[in-house]
């Protein structure tokens, strides 16, 4: 309950991060590149915590670890929520995602730890509720800009979800990481390192559409607070296909399957709201690319951490890093496209992501271990 709990709240902020920022640049009037520069910001904070995660936990315990981090998380997103400032603005975004990205990465390492090699279940089902809390936020977001309490008032929610989470759980004891105690020099198998990139390239295709979703609406004709609420289509989506994905995968072996149609079903929706030049297909598309991209992240970090053969907390840190530094380039590179080129021909980035996973993926499972004398949390290779 408390790791399902903790993901939900910093998936609120993750989610509710691209509409505010549409919101925040019709108030400041700031360009697509800034845009861009908040999101990497953001992303820059998750990449540090790929590259100091390891060494944290050897320094902190994990509930220490947890407990620090929803506090900075909270602080983080105050800031950005009351600055009236572009540059107190970035500095809210780079804190909450620096100590929003450690909540994250300690709720999966405990649910790794605690559920072995069926994690693949434990992280699809505790994203159920990350899902439901995406469809929220920009629902909620584009409801309270009507409202004197003003869309940044829904920021406060999370922080309110992980006060009482602390009241409620500070003196639970959490799992201390299985197998070798994780270091930063523990080396990680060929396929592990593939498998990484392949969770941070689902990541960067999430979040091209993340935060430059709404920006498509409103040139299809939507008004800006009308695409903000629109982009609950994605998490429905999303929605859907992780509560698909928690139903299928309670029986072993249907994991990479359920990538590969994962994938199918990604290409096919980005190809409908890309091309599309009518609002209501535009949302149907972002509906599908949801349906499709809901699996991707917990599943493909469940086969990450399953090549990882025992270093799970290295591996953890790794893809958050590689995640970090994807999603700081790709939603960048789609900004400054965009201001050069229009946002049609920038978004020719999202084709080239979603084909990469592909190959990504291919490469990981040949060099992955398959055979049955492989030890248990492995074993979830065979489909």
């Amino acid at each position: 309950m408390l790791c399902y709990a903790a993901l939900a709240g910093y998936a609120f902020w993750l989610y509710a991060f691209g509409p505010a920022l549409a919101l925040l640049q019709a108030e400041l009037h700031f360009s697509y590149t800034l845009v861009g520069v908040y999101s990497a910001l953001w992303s820059a904070g998750a990449a540090l915590v790929g590259a100091s995660f390891a060494g944290l936990v050897r320094r902190l315990n994990r509930a220490a670890l947890l407990w620090y981090s929803a506090a900075g998380a909270a602080a983080g997103a105050g800031l950005f929520a009351t600055a009236r400032t572009v540059a107190l603005t970035l500095l809210g975004a780079a804190v909450l995602g620096f100590a929003g990205t450690i909540v994250l990465t300690c709720t999966q390492a405990i649910l790794s730890d605690r559920h072995g090699e069926r994690r693949d279940r434990a992280l699809t089902e505790a994203n159920v509720g990350a899902a439901a809390c995406a469809v929220l936020a920009p629902l909620l977001l584009g409801l309270l800009q009507g409202t004197p309490a003003g869309w940044r008032s829904a920021l406060g929610l999370p922080a309110l979800i992980l006060a009482g989470l602390y009241l409620r759980y500070r003196h639970q004891p959490l799992p201390a990481p299985a197998g070798r105690p994780a270091t930063g020099r523990a080396r990680l198998p060929l396929s592990c390192w593939l498998l990484a990139t392949l969770v941070a390239a689902g990541i960067a295709v999430e979040f091209c559409l993340v935060y430059f979703g709404a920006e498509v609406l409103t040139a299809a004709g939507l008004h800006a607070a009308q695409a903000a609420t629109a982009m609950s289509g994605f998490c429905l989506g999303i929605l859907a296909g992780r509560i698909g994905g928690a139903w299928l995968t309670r029986r072993a072996g249907r994991t990479v399957p359920l990538l590969w149609a994962s994938l199918a079903v990604t290409a096919a929706g980005f190809l409908l709201f890309w091309l599309a030049g009518l609002p209501v297909l535009a949302i149907t598309g972002l509906f599908l690319c949801g349906l499709g991209i809901a699996n991707l992240y917990p599943l493909s970090l469940a086969l990450t951490l399953a090549a990882a053969r025992g270093n799970g907390d290295t591996a953890n840190a790794r893809t958050q890093l590689l995640g970090g530094l994807l999603v700081i380039a790709a939603p960048y590179l789609l900004g400054s496209l965009a201001d050069h080129l229009g946002l049609h021909a920038a978004f020719t980035i999202e084709p080239v992501l979603i084909g990469a996973c592909a190959l990504l993926l291919l490469a990981g499972l040949r060099l992955a271990p398959t055979h049955r004398s492989a030890p248990a949390d492995v074993r979830i290779f065979e489909a």
